[in-house]
């Protein structure tokens, strides 16, 4: 009985962590358009491209 549990036990965690993987994936996709767009927009603005959109 106990290494059905510990069996059922683990392909939960790793589902779960499948999951959060993926969601992690989404998340970090969506940053990296946000960046983009933030880059993009700062290079063509009227400052001539010189500024920086974030603070550092």
């Amino acid at each position: 009985m106990v290494p059905l549990l510990l069996v059922l036990l683990l392909a939960v965690v790793l589902f779960g962590a499948g999951f959060a993987v993926k969601i992690l994936w989404w998340v970090a996709l969506a940053v990296l358009v946000v960046w983009l767009l933030g880059f993009v927009a700062r290079s063509t603005s009227a400052g001539g491209g010189r500024g920086r959109w974030y603070r550092w």
